[in-house]
């Protein structure tokens, strides 16, 4: 069974993956799984992966951030649901490592995936968005250690998913969560530990780091958590859940903390439709619709 639309805004934090079994728990009924996709579809966003390729070729052996359109969320302005941390290996071969939730296990996990599944992992495979920030070399210095450290890395996933998780809470985590409290780890020089989560969320309190509250606008909404397994309220500040305003990691919340800690980081956004693959450089959002601007690159899937 798919997620109502209706509530999708309150899983705006990631796109759930994995696939449900029959028989799986409670959970696993909730996640939205994808239709399959045509020939044509598939052509597509494998071709805009291969534009992702291009893009990232001169980012050298560094690490960067990406993230990617999931469920259409414009509604609440918000573009992006699903970040995740990329780097290329001594062989060359670029992947994303991520947090997704496992269905089939009802538990979150730490996934890495090449950059043809991450483009592929869209909601609407017509019109799809990534955003790219290429990190400035110091802060990949002190970064790419801690997230090639598989006991860090481990030691910084919960043992409990809320797609909505408070992102100063640990009872929870999602998977932007996951990627702010690795960037902490790195960029905080923290060492490893059954506390690191805590430490990562002190260090970022530290660093000012405020996501910007949801407007959740729709008290039914903010009853989904009563009925669906995967969204949480009881992590959140009660004047929080009053208000109706989450504040929870999202990638344009990531964005906006690297640049204000590493002004130097450059992005390029890439979005298609069913015609074009439109490559788009700086911070300024690309057109709604991918309709190409002054200056952006135009690349003709006819």
């Amino acid at each position: 069974m798919k997620i109502p639309r209706a509530l999708a805004p309150l899983l705006l934090a990631c796109v759930v993956s994995g696939a449900a079994h029959a028989g799986a728990s409670t959970s696993s009924r909730f996640c939205d799984r994808a239709q399959p996709l045509t020939a044509a579809e598939q052509d597509r966003l494998l071709r805009f992966a291969g534009v992702l390729r291009e893009e990232l070729a001169g980012a050298g052996d560094g690490v960067v951030l990406v993230s990617r359109s999931g469920l259409d969320l414009s509604r609440f302005g918000i573009r992006y649901s699903h970040a995740a941390l990329a780097w290329r290996s001594e062989e060359g071969v670029w992947s994303a490592r991520q947090l997704y939730y496992a269905c089939d296990e009802s538990r979150p996990r730490i996934f890495d995936q090449g950059l043809a599944g991450f483009a592929m992992g869209t909601d609407d495979p017509k019109v799809g968005y990534l955003s790219i920030v290429r990190l400035p070399p110091a802060s990949v210095l002190a970064l790419r250690p801690a997230l090639l450290d598989r006991p860090r890395v481990q030691h910084m996933l919960a043992a409990r998913y809320s797609a909505n998780a408070y992102a100063y809470g640990t009872r929870y985590q999602n998977c932007n969560q996951w990627v702010m409290e690795m960037l902490a780890a790195g960029w905080g020089d923290l060492a490893d530990g059954d506390d690191l989560r805590e430490r990562a969320q002190d260090w970022l309190r530290g660093q000012r780091y405020a996501p910007q509250p949801v407007d959740v606008d729709s008290r039914l909404l903010m009853l989904a958590s009563y009925f669906v397994p995967l969204v949480h309220l009881n992590d959140h500040p009660e004047q929080d859940v009053a208000e109706m305003k989450l504040r929870v990691s999202l990638p344009s919340t990531i964005e906006a903390f690297v640049r204000e800690r590493f002004p130097a980081s450059e992005r390029v956004e890439l979005c298609h439709d069913e015609r074009r693959v439109v490559v788009h450089r700086g911070w300024t959002p690309v057109a709604a619709g991918c309709v190409p601007g002054e200056g952006d690159r135009v690349v003709p899937l006819d």
